[in-house]
């Protein structure tokens, strides 16, 4: 390169140095320093309290001796450098070659004292100082000590966990070797990087230019053609712990666990998908009625022309589309409502909110009927004049109290508007609002919208929103306890859970006697910008003394998932994407595996992985569990186009099932008889089913499950619950005993699944808890269909 005062001449170039040894004897006098020019420089005196000079320290000896540099100054004295450092909380100050300040709090790299002479340039802003020379440092220290450490060396000992040290790896080019960089200027070091990974679930942990920290899988080195390199080239030391070493430039210091950290399971039963039928819809919001059959709502107004905005599907005529599919009409837009099953003796579905204006106060009703097999004949019922919400609401949670009551939660008052941070309450009383303000929800917009809400065994309600979550007092709804916030990326704490960002959330099982506290599962998620998708769950029992948040690992990223409690007890995860978070065209990469978690498995263990699919399930993609026991996979209205404005992933009119390992192995489903008179259940009460048929086991083995009716949207799935009563059976006559109360089992319908081993029967649907807000007499309106108590 030329220079810029002489063209003529080179003045290196890019990392490179046109190099000069100067061969006279009298080197040229340094202006100011070494009594040459400038007087005798001496240490600073009269500093500040508690400041006091440490000595002339060596630099450079095997590297830098102070860690945190902060450049040079034309003025530098001893009294600026200290209150650069002073300001940064470093307890010493060091001044090298007149004008270069640097900070810490010991010295590292081996550093070792010089006599005070050879520190003898003149500081650039006060000649009477000196301020060190080259390869010394002037150190002053504000505690009267200066500790040196020993040359940094790789940490081989005292290792946390099952961690063994690998060596220095040279960093990919062009490419990470471990995907997940975190930044710790102040505290990195290998200790605290094994810990963070191994947390998180990854088995390989490496740490770079000092500061970085990476973690990643040991397959990742030979994925991406990683090559080893002599230790003696990763030479930085920690910033959190200066006596070992943290890679360098290009250079990880690299640390593999030994053992399996994920022992994530690969069946060779592994279930499977199929199509099920041509859609007419993309549908929004996915039911499960008590007529076994299901409504799908779609985004009626803003969606395809000419639609009603709502079809219900028929499974057992799915080999007739013609006859599968009915059409049902809405009158205001249901795109990002909220749904959730009724109590009432019906099983009403009920609909709130919507996207905009008329639509965000929208509550609509769908009373299920008919038989499978025929047409159905009941419609959406809805009066905008004479029944609404108190408050407009875009993306609200609806859930149903343990009292028996509709609570519905936060949404935004419209299309992409302002938040609406508060909670209400259906049926409303006659001139009274119950509408309450939520700080919590206000603080924490834009990422808390479709909140997860459980009613915990205490009938308390718990909310997780953004990676918050909350205990409620169902009466007063004021904040009974607040939880430690949900662990988020391994790289990022601020990971979500709720949309935007988008993850999914279930409660696991209860088991008679119901002692063990309720736990709930939170699974994947984003981070803000559109990064990767989290590849954790999280699982916590809110009611515990000192509840705190478990991470498990997921055997790939997932941001909108969706999650169905299945009969058996796990968890299917499924659908979703690796890249982005929700709504349109902001994610990419389909994530087409379904996996399930089993959480009576030892952690660690607890995912299988399972089959694929071929159809991408993005944003409106939405699953559902039949009474069949499959699983209904619809939907996927992601609008992400090619640049050329093509779609790449395209609106999904295609309705699959996936067929789990439990049907797929070729087990012969169980059966029984339900009685007219075991179909609504009160707490405590014991009910029989007969001719109970197992074609494998016996009922020594056999279980009951209970899985209550759920509404799902945008992965949140509303009302969901699964409990395992007890029972006892005399031959092929079994009587059940219903849950205690309406903490453990919230009034609601259920599915009713007995299971031969794995296999579970057909469901039937069974009430508990009867109606105790009286909502069958609700609305008591011209234009609605109410079916009593």
């Amino acid at each position: 390169m030329p220079c810029a005062g002489a063209p003529t001449q080179f003045c290196g170039g890019p990392a490179r140095l046109n190099v000069y040894n100067y061969t006279g004897t009298a080197l040229p006098a340094i202006p100011g320093g070494g009594g040459v020019g400038g007087g005798n420089p001496a240490p600073a005196t009269g500093l500040a309290a508690p400041w006091t000079y440490g000595g002339c320290w060596i630099d450079n000896a095997h590297g830098r001796a102070m860690p945190v540099g902060k450049g040079g100054a034309p003025a530098q004295t001893v009294q600026t450098c200290i209150a650069q450092c002073t300001a940064d909380g470093y307890t010493l100050a060091g001044i090298e070659y007149a004008n270069e300040c640097f900070c810490g709090n010991t010295l590292v790299n081996g550093a070792v004292i010089a006599p005070d002479a050879q520190c003898n340039m003149a500081c650039s802003g006060n000649a009477t100082q000196a301020c060190g020379g080259p390869n010394r440092l002037s150190v002053y220290t504000s505690t009267g000590n200066v500790t040196a450490l020993p040359v940094p060396a790789p940490q081989t000992t005292n290792l946390p966990g099952q961690w063994q040290y690998r060596g220095c790896l040279i960093e990919a080019v062009g490419k990470r070797i471990f995907d997940n960089q975190i930044i710790w200027p102040t505290n990195n070091s290998a200790v605290a990087c094994m810990t963070q990974c191994a947390k998180f679930g990854f088995s390989a942990s490496g740490t770079e230019y000092g500061q970085e920290c990476y973690c990643g899988d040991t397959t990742d080195v030979t994925a991406n053609n990683g090559v080893w390199a002599p230790e003696a080239q990763c030479d930085t030391p920690c910033p959190g712990d200066p006596t070992h070493i943290c890679g360098s430039g290009n250079r990880l210091t690299t640390y593999f666990w030994n053992g399996t950290i994920n022992d994530w399971k690969k069946p060779a039963n592994t279930g499977r998908y199929e199509f099920l039928i041509p859609g007419v819809v993309v549908p929004l919001i996915t039911t499960v009625g008590i007529n076994n059959k299901v409504t799908f709502l779609e985004k009626h107004g803003t969606g395809f022309p000419n639609t009603t905005g709502a079809y219900e599907l028929d499974i057992s005529l799915a080999h007739n589309f013609s006859a599968a599919w009915r059409e049902m009409h809405l009158k205001t837009d249901v795109f990002c409502a909220g749904s959730v099953i009724l109590p009432d003796k019906a099983g009403r579905q009920i609909n709130v909110g919507g996207w905009s204006l008329d639509s965000t106060f929208g509550v609509r009703l769908f009373t299920p009927n008919g038989v499978e097999g025929t047409n159905s004949t009941s419609d959406w019922e809805e009066d905008f004049n004479t029944l609404k919400l108190q408050r407009g609401r875009w993306y609200p949670t609806a859930s149903v109290l343990a009292n028996g009551t509709i609570l519905v939660m936060g949404g935004q008052i419209g299309s992409n508007d302002k938040p609406e941070p508060s909670l209400e309450l259906l049926p409303k009383p006659a001139g009274g609002s119950t509408v309450l303000q939520l700080p919590w929800l206000q603080r924490t917009d834009p990422n808390n919208l479709y909140p997860f809400i459980f009613i915990l065994p205490s009938k308390n309600v718990f909310v997780v929103y953004y990676n918050e979550a909350r205990i409620l007092d169902p009466t007063t709804f004021q904040t009974v306890k607040e939880l430690p916030n949900m662990p988020g990326a391994v790289n990022n704490f601020l990971g979500g859970r709720t949309y935007p960002l988008a993850g999914a959330a279930v409660p696991l099982p209860q088991r008679a006697p119901y002692t063990d506290p309720l736990e709930i599962l939170v699974c994947g998620g984003s981070t803000e910008g559109g990064g990767q998708a989290i590849d954790n769950c999280v699982r916590s029992a809110p009611e515990a003394a000192s509840p705190e948040w478990s991470i498990e690992r997921m055997p790939s990223r997932r941001v909108m998932p969706n999650m169905v409690s299945m009969p058996d007890g796990t968890v299917m995860i499924m659908n979703g994407a690796f890249h982005g978070v929700a709504g349109f065209g902001l994610a990419e990469d389909p994530n087409l595996t379904a996996v399930l978690y089993s959480p009576d498995e030892p952690k660690g263990s607890r995912f299988s992985i399972l089959n694929s699919t071929i159809v991408a399930r993005m944003y409106h993609s939405e699953a559902a569990l039949l009474v069949d026991g499959r699983v209904l996979v619809s939907g996927s209205d992601p609008q992400t186009n090619f640049e050329d404005g093509t779609p790449r992933y395209p609106e999904e009119f295609r309705v699959e099932v996936y067929v789990p390992p439990y049907l797929s192995e070729g087990r012969t489903q169980p059966t029984y008889t339900l009685p007219a008179a075991s179909k609504d259940w009160a707490y405590s009460g014991s009910y029989t089913i007969t001719n109970v048929k197992l074609f494998h086991g016996t009922t020594a083995t056999m279980r009951v499950s209970l899985l209550a009716a759920t509404s799902s949207t945008h992965g949140n799935t509303m009302g969901a619950r699964t409990i395992f009563p007890a029972f006892k059976c005399n031959g092929a006559t079994c009587t059940i005993i219903a849950p205690p109360n309406a903490g453990v089992s919230p009034p609601g319908w259920h599915m009713l699944f007995i299971l031969d081993g794995p296999t579970p029967s057909f469901a039937k649907w069974v009430r508990i808890g009867g109606d105790p807000s009286n909502l069958g007499n609700w609305p008591n309106l011209p234009g609605f269909t109410l079916p009593g108590v």
